[in-house]
């Protein structure tokens, strides 16, 4: 079978085509990236916030058990991590852990949010 060629002078389609491609990808990359940044930035503000919920429940249970202040902080920062500030405040009827620590992850540094969690328990009985 014989293939037809262009007449002479005209220049086919897909040569005044050719890098078009190559163009749009280049346009279209930095918002791709861009993008997956902010996809892996949220990923990791959400596993932060649920390690930081975690722990403050673990805390909160800990310490209506009748557990020390620094034991309390000790669980708090073992589930979240060496970067989280923990406070503990008793009301009489109520014990809050409070667990506070800003984003991690790669990207954890470029994002400025610290994110926040807090728990409540009540006292049992026989605690101090």
């Amino acid at each position: 079978m014989t293939e037809a060629l262009p007449a002479r002078g005209r220049t086919s389609r897909n040569e005044t085509e050719r890098g078009a491609v190559t163009a749009e990808f280049a346009v279209a990359l930095p918002a791709v990236v861009l993008l997956l940044a902010f996809l892996l930035a949220g990923g990791a503000a959400g596993i932060t916030q649920l390690r930081l919920e975690e722990a403050a429940r673990a805390g909160a249970r800990a310490s209506a058990r009748g557990e020390t202040s620094s034991s309390v902080e000790g669980i708090v920062k073992r589930l979240a991590g060496e970067g989280v500030s923990s406070s503990l405040t008793n009301d009489g009827e109520w014990l809050t852990v409070t667990a506070s620590a800003p984003v991690g992850g790669a990207l954890g540094p470029l994002v400025p949010w610290t994110l926040r969690a807090s728990a409540s328990a009540p006292v049992e009985s026989g605690t101090p």
